[in-house]
């Protein structure tokens, strides 16, 4: 087996990575790929807090590579953002043998979120573990009728192909469409998205402005953006107000066990959190 790029996978870092999800490799199927996408999602958040330490202390400006992402999970219970969970997830699923594709997806510009898509028996499966969303089974994408995810105060709506064999997810908030994206389904290499990786680290960034950490579980989950912690589960939904920097460090450190000392460098460098990860 090989990765995306023709490389010899190496046999240490995937059994690592299998480990740290808390699974074996198994014979490739649908309950398979659902337990991989569950184990991700449970185990590895999506959260920007890594992006922010490496970017300052590691001079980082793309990907970790998976050794060190790795490294994060284990050691500081990091995760990452859209690009590192499902570039590295498109490795693992490779790695354990199944048919998978790295694809763009367009927001307001074209190719700035990646996703995988997954060939089983025929069908093809939209796999995303990095939108902070509660997609913990693989979404078919052969659909005659919207298929809906919905978690709290928020719904997802994955809608049938268009004529140019597209998938597109919209967001709803309290039943606001508020984001969304279009699938490509072409197979690209990571490296037609260094340029927007890249911009990702910039100044004006979103992720270089506000805070996001996302976590699920089977029914239910734990969010901080900016300055709210926020509890779902099934349809209910609580939303907690942090009054002050500490308040905020100290949920993040409580609620996802990230150690202090990162969370408050990468606060302190922060000047403000006005950033929305929605927008």
């Amino acid at each position: 087996m090989s990765d995306s790029n023709g490389r010899p996978p190496n046999e240490k870092l995937f059994q690592r990575y299998l480990a740290a999800l808390g699974v074996s490799v198994r014979e490739p199927g649908l309950d398979g790929l659902q337990e991989l996408i569950a184990a991700h999602l449970t185990r590895v958040p999506f959260e920007n807090v890594s992006k922010l330490y490496y970017q300052k202390h590691n001079d980082l400006h793309g990907l970790p590579g998976l050794e060190l992402y790795l490294d994060g999970i284990e050691s500081y219970n990091f995760g990452g953002t859209c690009y590192a969970n499902n570039y590295y997830l498109n490795l693992l699923l490779e790695y354990v043998g199944y048919d998978v594709k790295l694809c763009g997806a367009g927001m307001t510009n074209p190719d700035v979120h990646i996703v995988n898509i997954v060939t089983l028996d025929g069908r093809e499966y939209l796999v995303d573990v990095g939108y902070a969303a509660p997609f913990l089974k693989p979404l078919p994408r052969d659909l005659d009728r919207i298929h809906v995810v919905a978690l709290g105060r928020d719904r997802f709506e994955l809608k049938p192909q268009d004529e140019q064999h597209r998938s597109r997810i919209d967001m709803y908030r309290d039943n606001e469409l508020i984001h969304g994206y279009t699938v490509k389904p072409i197979p690209r290499p990571i490296q037609h998205f260094e340029k927007v990786i890249e911009e990702s680290f910039s100044e004006s960034a979103t992720f270089m402005n506000a805070l996001l950490l996302v976590r699920f579980d089977m029914d239910q989950s734990v969010a901080i953006h900016n300055y709210n912690l926020i509890e779902s589960k099934g349809t209910n939904y609580r939303i907690l107000a942090l009054e002050s920097e500490s308040e905020l460090a100290r949920a993040i450190v409580d609620t996802f066990a990230i150690p202090r000392y990162m969370v408050e460098d990468v606060l302190a460098n922060m000047a403000q959190l006005s950033g929305n990860a929605w927008t």
